[in-house]
Parts: C-alpha cells; sequence; structure tokens
C-alpha cells in the first residue's frame, strides 16, 4: 500500500477534485462510522482536531467519553470510485484517541495495533488472507431485502445460474480500483452465496481491508438492485456465510509455519500457534461469532467448525493446514464469521497463538476423523471439545475469561459484555415461529 506523507494528501485532494473526505472508524461492534467534512477542512484532518461524540456511538463506554477525536491513518486513504467524478468523495481510516492524544481504550483498532507491537517486540510478523462470504439478496418493491431466495446458484455455477454474477464481477474490479489484490471470486454452495478471497497482507491492512470491504460490497449490491448480506445464517437450510483466516507467521526472514515430517506433519511453532489459539477458543466465541445467529451456523453436519481441533484436509476443522509448495505452510481459521469485528479477532489470535508458542501449550486436538460427520458420543469418549452452542454459552466462557479482559482492556471488556448480554436477554424473551407452531395447538 501507498506511503502518503500529509503533503501527498494535500496535493490529491486538489489534483483529484475531492470536494468530501470522510474520516472513518469502527465501532465496537466493527460496524464502520464516520464523520464527513468538506475539502476545505483537509487541514483540520491532517492536524487531528476534527472531533465527535463518542457517548453516542454503541461499545464506547461511559459517558465521559464525549469528545474523541480522530486520527487518519494516512496510508488509508482511497477515492471510492463509485462516487462522481467532480466533487469526488475519498476517505481515511482513522484511530480514535482523546483530546491530549492518549489512544481511547475502546477503540478496537487500538488493540489490534497493541497486539501487533507484542509480536513484533517478540520478533514475529503474521500475514493474514481473507475469504469472506455473502448473500445477495433482492429486494421487494418497497426496497426491503427479501428472504426468500429465488435463485438456486450452487458451487462455481456460472450465468444464468448464478444470478449474481455481473454485481461480483463490479465488485472485484471496484475493489481492485480501490488498491485491493483480488486472488479470486465465485458463486458459494448456497444459493445467491457468494465469496470473494482477498491477498495475505499484515493484520492491520487486512482488518481495514474488511471492514472496507463490506461498504464496497453493499453498495455495488444496490447499485444491481441486489441487497449484500453478511449476516451469518440469513437462510434455514442452507450454509451460512464464514470469514475464514489465512495464516501464516515469520521471525525475521524465516518462515516459521512449515510443513516437515513428524508426528504433526507441521512445524512445532505452528502447532503450539494452533494450540494457543485452540486452547481458547471457547474463550474468544464471543468475539469470532458475535450474533444470536452465529450459532445457527455452527452446527453438527454442517460445512462450519464446531468441534475444536485441527486437519491437514477436512474443512470441517477450526484450523485446517494449508500446504504450499517448497514445504512452505499456512492454516485457516475457519470458525469465524463476517459479522465479527476483525480487529478483535485478529488482536485475539495474535495474542493467543503467541501463549500457545511461549508457553509451549499442549492440547491442539488432531482431528483424523471427519469433523462434518463426529457424533457428540465420540467427540466425548475422544476428549475434544466443541464450540458454545449458543450467545448465551458463549457469552458466559467470555465473562469469566482473565485472558480476553487483558487483550480488549478492562473498559472495553466490561462494554462489550454489557451490550452482548443485553442482546441474549432480548433474544431469549421473543416467542418464536417455530414455538408456535410446535405448541400452540397442542398445550
Amino acid at each position: 500500500m501507498a506511503k502518503y506523507t500529509q503533503e501527498d494528501i494535500i496535493r490529491l485532494v486538489e489534483d483529484q477534485d475531492v470536494e468530501f473526505i470522510r474520516l472513518q472508524f469502527t465501532d465496537g461492534f466493527g460496524n464502520l462510522k464516520n464523520v464527513a467534512v468538506t475539502a476545505s477542512q483537509v487541514c483540520k484532518v491532517l492536524a487531528n482536531r476534527v472531533a465527535f461524540d463518542g457517548s453516542a456511538i454503541e461499545g464506547f463506554a461511559d459517558a465521559e467519553d464525549e469528545d474523541l477525536y480522530l486520527y487518519p491513518d494516512l496510508d488509508t486513504f482511497v477515492i471510492f470510485p463509485w462516487r462522481p467524478q467532480q466533487g469526488r468523495v475519498a476517505r481515511f481510516i482513522c484511530d480514535i484517541r482523546y483530546e491530549d492524544g492518549r489512544p481511547y481504550e475502546c477503540d478496537s483498532r487500538q488493540i489490534l495495533k497493541n497486539a501487533i507491537e507484542e509480536a513484533k517486540a517478540q520478533g514475529y510478523e503474521l500475514s493474514v488472507g481473507t475469504e469472506l462470504e455473502f448473500f445477495l439478496l433482492t429486494l421487494d418493491e418497497e426496497g426491503i431485502p427479501c428472504e426468500k431466495v429465488k435463485e438456486q446458484g450452487g458451487y462455481f455455477d456460472v450465468g444464468p445460474a448464478d444470478s449474481g454474477e455481473n454485481a461480483r464481477r463490479e465488485m472485484v474490479m471496484t475493489l481492485e480500483e480501490m488498491g485491493f489484490v483480488v486472488e479470486a471470486s465465485h458463486h458459494e454452495s448456497a444459493p445467491a452465496q457468494h465469496e470473494i478471497d482477498l491477498n495475505p497482507t499484515d493484520p492491520l491492512s487486512a482488518a481495514d481491508n474488511i471492514v472496507t470491504f463490506k461498504m464496497a460490497v453493499r453498495t455495488i449490491a444496490r447499485r444491481h438492485g441486489l441487497h449484500a448480506t453478511f449476516m451469518p445464517k440469513p437462510n434455514e437450510g442452507a450454509a451460512g456465510s464464514g470469514m475464514h483466516l489465512k495464516l501464516s507467521l515469520k521471525k525475521g526472514e524465516e518462515k516459521c509455519f512449515v510443513l516437515q515430517d513428524g508426528t504433526q506433519g507441521i512445524s512445532d511453532t505452528a502447532y503450539r500457534f494452533m494450540t494457543g489459539v485452540l486452547n481458547r477458543s471457547r474463550e474468544i466465541a464471543l468475539l469470532t461469532n458475535p450474533l444470536v445467529n452465529s450459532y445457527k451456523r455452527l452446527v453438527p453436519g454442517g460445512q462450519a467448525p464446531i468441534y475444536i481441533g485441527w486437519s491437514e484436509t477436512n474443512r470441517a476443522a477450526l484450523f485446517r493446514i494449508l500446504s504450499r509448495r517448497g514445504g512452505n505452510a499456512g492454516v485457516e481459521l475457519r470458525n469465524p464469521d463476517p459479522a465479527a469485528n476483525p480487529y478483535l479477532v485478529l488482536a485475539l489470535c495474535i495474542k493467543a497463538g503467541l501463549n500457545g508458542i511461549n508457553n509451549k501449550e499442549e492440547g491442539g486436538k488432531h482431528l483424523t476423523k471427519s469433523a462434518s460427520s463426529m457424533t457428540a458420543e465420540i467427540a466425548e469418549n475422544e476428549g475434544i471439545e466443541r464450540l458454545p452452542q449458543n450467545l448465551g454459552e458463549a457469552l458466559n466462557e467470555a465473562k469469566k475469561s482473565e485472558f480476553v479482559k487483558q487483550v480488549l482492556g478492562p473498559k472495553f471488556f466490561e462494554s462489550y459484555i454489557t451490550v452482548k448480554k443485553q442482546e441474549w436477554e432480548k433474544y431469549s424473551i421473543q416467542v418464536s415461529k417455530w414455538e408456535l407452531e410446535q405448541y400452540l395447538n397442542r398445550f
């Protein structure tokens, strides 16, 4: 990604006829927010003097946080390709700080930066590739997304079976115009489900790319009369959407994840890193799978993993080994879904992986049987744990986790837990259509 100076930004704003600048940041749950200013305010932007009311943002704790300031990351400057050529719109992704310049504790981008700095202090650099799945739903006459999917396309189908082909092509072209490197795109297994894969990059850029990707995909979908949803499981009986993370690690010039002979078939560092994440996967499930709906995807017999372990080939394992030419390897974490805050997920993965390496942790189960067909009885007999089965269970695991509290920081941890507790309580008192169909006439 290009490295910009303040002078570069001022020149680009003038030369490219930029009229509006959007200062973007995420709330505590990874949802993109922004403050828009005109180009005449560019010097104020670059001086980090644009403020906003932090108390109005979900997940930002305490009313005392009313005056928060946006510090633009100059390297995230990009002009939106879908806006007019005259009076164009550009954006920065920003860090959030107090008036005196201190980082704001509830800024999830800063939480990831802290984890990256800790890895760097130990000599490690993580690379992250992403596979993002989503659904393209039609809109009714009032512009409301339709729940029923009319398309019947499946894995790798082409048009006309893949009715979203043209929209997906424009999404890829738009992303590349914005500086993304797109590895591949295709129709996924469920009707109206799609996947776009992004090239590996550093963790901060990967998280920035994910939140930008979702904004761009939604925008282009609307231009085609469609609604792009990153809801993990919008359709009962069909596959859900994942956010698969392809991870590899270097220490200096040395590749730490390599294939080798031995009982594990992978390097000791790769095994320890995976084990660190696996040993904490129940604790961090509230962050990797943050919605009530997330757990409708994580069910037995589905394509998403539920049993905590790793495999060389089994796509239903939490971690899958990715072999490459020359003995190089990466690992793919498969349980996160696209509703997750990518900054927090990557921060937790980095810290958990480092703990696994530094403490020489054991316990990462090697799943030799097919995890997708494994019964609860077999898993119990072999000592294989599974992920939480609902948001309430995940909430209880996170609440008692000193690890999650330490990574997120006490202030943001309490705020996040409070919001998720309210979400679970609201869901728990709902009376569903299924309950009415099952019980109304019987009891």
